[in-house]
């Protein structure tokens, strides 16, 4: 059983991956973006995607505990906040510049966008 409910959130998860995917393109589709727009705007997308999938995974964690009320928001805060260290392990904005070899102003421009619109020097 316990293997069953594993493999049902494994499948929720890549479920989730495939969805925010196909939504990236549809969205990047209608904003008719092409070349490097899009390439940002994809990683961007799917970055996102990949941050919100913790959130839905810690809920069907609560489901599978089937918790209510404070005891769920507390489980809820806790696994959220236990899961932001693999969210953190993503490639930084810099690490992500340097290996596209960005310079100069398309990288200024590239971090600003990747770090959600902060200044960038």
């Amino acid at each position: 059983m316990k293997k069953l409910v594993i493999a049902a959130i494994a499948s929720l998860f890549a479920a989730n991956m495939a969805f925010a995917d196909s939504g990236c393109a549809a969205q990047a589709a209608e904003k008719k973006l092409a070349g490097a727009a899009k390439n940002s705007f994809m990683t961007k997308c799917e970055k996102d995607a990949v941050a919100a999938a913790p959130a839905s995974d810690c809920a069907a964690k609560a489901a599978e505990k089937k918790l209510a009320g404070a005891a769920k928001n507390s489980f809820m805060t806790k696994c959220e906040k236990d899961a932001a260290p693999a969210a953190a392990a993503a490639p930084s904005c810099e690490a992500q510049a340097a290996e596209k070899k960005l310079a100069g102003a398309a990288k200024n421009s590239f971090i600003k966008k990747c770090s959600g619109g902060a200044a960038a020097k």
